[in-house]
């Protein structure tokens, strides 16, 4: 039985310009566990370290045609995960802080979880009187921690635009809370949803 043809990058990229599936795989099988191991060791979460290997090679095969062969294809992964890592750690960054604003101003009684549930449902009615594009800008912002310019740039707008969006989002949003929200849920919340 002969032995299966020696991996070759070149060969694998231009197969995959052509959207060659068997290219793909093969790219993956020789690179996923480097990219891997990468994401690892600066986040140390399994599950998030393969939804970065995901995300790297789903952005490979979105980018496919703009590949250049002359430009080795482990320096792009390593910049891809790179990125995909830094924006995770200002996620978590972000999540982290956010948690301990609304730690510090709560009563222990707001531990409770069905207060949180009301929390949590009095939040996801606000967001939901926002404009579609005002909605989407502001959880890229403060859900997953996105930068304005990044924003912009998966929205096909300005940082401009971007900012103007998720500054009436958090007018809106901070005087839904005043309306809506009563006692201590409308302030915490209206607490969480400062400036950055």
């Amino acid at each position: 039985m002969a032995a299966p043809p020696a991996f070759s990058e070149s060969d694998c990229l231009r197969r995959l310009k052509l959207a060659d599936e068997r290219a793909f795989e093969a790219l993956f099988r020789h690179y996923s566990a480097l990219v891997y191991r990468f994401a690892l060791s600066y986040l140390k979460s399994g599950p998030a370290v393969e939804e970065i290997v995901q995300e790297c090679f789903i952005k490979l095969w979105e980018k496919r045609g703009q590949l250049r062969e002359d430009v080795p294809l482990k320096g792009y992964l390593f910049t891809t995960a790179h990125h995909a890592v830094l924006n995770e750690l200002r996620r978590d960054a972000h999540y982290r802080r956010l948690h301990g604003q609304v730690a510090a101003a709560a009563p222990v009684s707001v531990t409770n979880e069905v207060e949180y549930a009301e929390m949590e449902a009095l939040y996801q009615a606000a967001l939901g009187q926002l404009p579609p594009r005002q909605r989407e800008a502001f959880e890229l912002s403060r859900q997953q921690g996105l930068t304005y310019p990044e924003i912009a740039r998966r929205q096909g707008v300005s940082v401009k635009t971007v900012e103007a969006h998720i500054m009436q989002a958090l007018k809106l949003l901070r005087k839904y809370m005043r309306v809506h929200g009563g006692g201590i849920l409308g302030l915490l919340l209206t607490l969480a949803l400062g400036e950055r």
